[in-house]
């Protein structure tokens, strides 16, 4: 049996967090491939869309290849935002209402101001990231700019190179858990109730803080796909990322308990 766990101890109008067993991610990907097949359309849409814009940032800035690596690691600190309409879909199909593109496109709509905040605040950190990237290389690998050739991959195997990795991974594993942190289950409830960001963001952190485990395989899980889609050039994300974008929305219906006090339905 599951336990609740109130977001702020002292607040009646905030939801509960549930923990859950260690395994529950792997229900959460078998339920997010369900709602992938039976959405196909919109959800692989979705997926192609991720595709489009990893290569057309790559061809924007090839010949930085620092900026290359950090918009591509960046690009997926936006990925929660970017997979709204995933969410909404699977909320649709859970709710027997009729799940389209159309309505996926839209689903921000359904609580505009926070969720636009929300993705604002994203993007921004993406360009902050991009740009401490950028200077991170230039101070430990040196100020010329580098394209995607041989002797990019040369680079890695340098004192500098591989010093810049090392400390790329280490920021960058900071700045990702954070992010994790405050978004697992924030944009699916934003959806799904009038939630504020900020009950939101708290209920996403306290969802981590009740699940350290389950929340540490999933993150892993969401790493270890996404990383198979850049691995194959950017084509596995067309099923990798959908398939993370609906098991997001299950994971979040399986942390946060229904509250009377805060209604699902718009």
């Amino acid at each position: 049996m599951v336990a609740s766990i109130p977001v702020i101890e002292s607040s009646l109008n905030t939801p509960k967090v549930r923990a859950v067993p260690v395994d529950r991610p792997w229900e959460w990907l078998g339920a997010g491939w369900k709602d992938l097949w039976r959405t196909p359309v919109a959800s692989l849409f979705h997926g192609l869309i991720f595709v489009v814009l990893g290569y057309l940032m790559v061809y924007m800035v090839q010949a930085r290849f620092q900026y290359v690596l950090a918009l591509t690691s960046g690009f997926l600190l936006v990925g929660p935002f970017l997979a709204m309409g995933l969410y909404d879909l699977s909320r649709r199909l859970e709710a027997g209402e009729p799940a389209t593109l159309g309505h996926a496109l839209t689903a921000w709509r359904r609580n505009a101001v926070p969720i636009l905040t929300f993705g604002g605040l994203a993007g921004l950190l993406m360009i902050v990231w991009a740009r401490l990237s950028a200077l991170l290389f230039g101070v430990i690998v040196g100020g010329n700019n580098l394209t995607l050739d041989g002797s990019t991959a040369q680079l890695f195997f340098s004192g500098s190179g591989l010093a810049f990795l090392l400390v790329f991974l280490a920021v960058g594993a900071v700045v990702a858990a954070v992010v994790f942190a405050v978004s697992v289950v924030s944009i699916p409830m934003m959806l799904n109730r009038k939630t504020d960001l900020i009950t939101a963001v708290l209920t996403s952190l306290a969802a981590v803080r009740a699940n350290p485990a389950p929340m540490l395989l999933w993150a892993a899980l969401i790493v270890i796909f996404t990383g198979i889609g850049l691995l194959t050039f950017y084509l596995g994300l067309a099923l990798a990322l959908p398939l993370i974008g609906h098991a997001t929305w299950h994971a979040y219906r399986d942390l946060v308990e229904d509250s009377d006090l805060d209604p699902q339905a718009l």
